[in-house]
């Protein structure tokens, strides 16, 4: 049997106990580990950029980056989905929810809106034609450069609308990079903003006058969210982090919801001059504006430069998760911590494996059960996208 049939057909990949200090065979029924892409498999080179969501028919959506020529960032990429109605031991065939047809297409941003159960998906997009560097170098038209689309689904994930632009309603003129997530989005559960969509994202900007700068530096780069109060029609801005100062470069963005209704942000730190690879900040007031700028979040340093995920635990004492790779020279060995104090600090609780590790999101999956897609491989980073059942008790409670 292939590898492509075993991944269609029964992909609930038993995993055998790891060595002390990583992830055992989880205690739920079902299974432990299955892989939903692989890549070289079907119409793609590569599967990339991993998201997911459940939503509120227990499907488990695993949204990804089907990459057609290569594993680059640029070209013929789509976005790709397939479902799981078993908590992610086997999954259905792939579906295409936003076709490049030759051009970039990706960063998944879903999210569930609480008030319909609709799957709401926002996406990033550029000419396949052109490159980040030519973007961030103003030298490609409004056309061809970064713009945002939103998409839903009304049927539990199996078909979405066509992508819808927005770039009008988030976008300040004279930004040139632009990319949502990746990573689920959120939506407020308490609150005055109850309801609330948000979307994490990040920007860059172009040099002020008479500077001799590019606009490809990276301290261009810096964050701010999007959001939605009514369910993904209308979008408007909410917090810029606009210090481009090189200190800090705040880049891919998630969010969770924290159980005082405050947003805790984490970010990738992109090349910044301060010690540390991953920055964090909070929002009183449902994201249109950030408590304190962004800051290093030196429990996190063994994280390499990376993207990352965020989910809170339900439950006024349930601990707030973090995934990312584990080395912090190197995109290996995906891990999970935990916080018990809002984001303040984390614990490192669990290692998944040893293998190399990119890209990851975290889902809760059910009351005892925590899901994480990531990027995985025991050759490249980018051999698989690998869905893995983690027990909550294994996490320090919820």
């Amino acid at each position: 049997m292939t590898i492509l049939s075993r991944t269609l057909l029964v992909t609930a990949v038993l995993v055998a106990p790891f060595t002390a200090g990583t992830a055992s065979a989880s205690a739920h029924s079902g299974c432990t580990s299955s892989v939903p892409y692989v890549s070289g498999d079907g119409a793609y080179d590569t599967y990339r950029i991993p998201a997911t969501v459940v939503t509120d028919r227990g499907t488990v959506l695993a949204f990804a980056e089907g990459r057609h020529n290569d594993a680059g960032d640029t070209g013929n990429i789509d976005v790709v989905l397939r479902r799981s109605t078993d908590g992610g031991c086997t999954w259905g065939p792939l579906s295409v929810v936003a076709a490049g047809d030759g051009d970039t297409r990706g960063n998944p941003a879903p999210v569930v809106d609480p008030r319909t159960g609709a799957v709401v998906l926002v996406t990033s997009y550029n000419s396949g034609a052109v490159t980040e560097g030519q973007i961030m170098r103003g030298e490609v038209t409004p056309e061809q450069s970064r713009r945002v689309f939103v998409q839903r689904s009304w049927d539990d994930g199996r078909s979405f609308t066509p992508p819808r632009d927005i770039t009008s309603e988030v976008k300040r003129p004279g930004w040139r990079w632009y990319a949502t997530g990746p990573g689920h989005a959120v939506a407020l559960t308490r609150g005055p903003h109850t309801g609330r969509l948000i979307v994490p994202a990040n920007h860059s900007a172009a040099p002020p006058a008479g500077s001799t700068d590019t606009g490809q530096e990276a301290k261009y780069y810096g964050g701010h969210d999007l959001y939605s109060d009514d369910g993904g029609e209308t979008w408007r801005l909410g917090f810029v982090d606009s210090t481009y100062d090189g200190v800090e470069n705040a880049n891919e963005s998630t969010a969770a919801e924290l159980p005082d209704g405050r947003l805790y942000f984490s970010s990738r730190d992109q090349l910044g001059t301060s010690a540390g690879n991953r920055l964090d900040t909070y929002s009183s007031d449902g994201g249109v504006s950030l408590d304190r700028p962004y800051a290093v979040q030196h429990t996190l340093d063994d994280v390499p430069v990376v993207e990352g995920s965020v989910l809170q635990l339900p439950g006024s004492g349930g601990p707030l998760l973090f995934s990312a790779p584990s080395v912090p020279t190197v995109r290996q060995a995906m891990a999970i911590w935990r916080s018990a104090d809002a984001g303040k600090s984390f614990t490192k609780v669990l290692t998944l494996s040893r293998q190399r590790a990119g890209y990851s999101d975290l889902v809760r999956v059910g009351p005892d059960t925590v899901g994480v897609l990531y990027e995985t491989g025991a050759t490249g980073t980018y051999d698989t996208i690998e869905f893995r059942r983690v027990g909550v008790g294994a996490l320090g409670g919820g």
